[in-house]
């Protein structure tokens, strides 16, 4: 079990939050004390690259959305329930990445998560 810092908050719930939204993982690799420990910085960077990832899916939907709405009613539905899909899956896997944190696990997202953890190691 990781220690705690100054704080009084462990690395696990250090982790967690930094997946709450992008600005408290990059305040955590910005920052000293927390920007020494690798498994915070592994979920700061995580957070941020997973963020960055279904922000720029989350517009592409949104313009083929914009782009269906010329083509008819079923395209446009089709596309919204797409961007139903995709937002819950997003939700879930956020979830996921934040009780992994909590619980101590390394867990890293596919295609990501090896990038981010040898940006955690620089």
């Amino acid at each position: 079990m990781p220690d705690s810092n100054r704080s009084g908050l462990s690395d696990n719930a250090l982790g967690a939050i930094a997946y709450i939204t992008f600005v408290p993982a990059l305040f955590f690799l910005a920052i000293a004390p927390y920007n020494r420990k690798l498994y915070v910085r592994f979920h700061a960077w995580q957070s941020l690259i997973l963020n960055i990832v279904a922000l720029c899916i989350w517009w592409v939907l949104g313009a083929c959305t914009a782009c269906a709405a010329f083509h008819g009613l079923t395209a446009l539905m089709v596309l919204d329930w797409v961007r139903i899909v995709f937002m819950v899956a997003f939700t879930l896997l956020w979830i996921w990445c934040v009780i992994s944190a909590l619980n101590g696990r390394l867990f890293k997202l596919p295609c990501i998560g090896a990038w981010c953890e040898r940006q955690a190691n620089k």
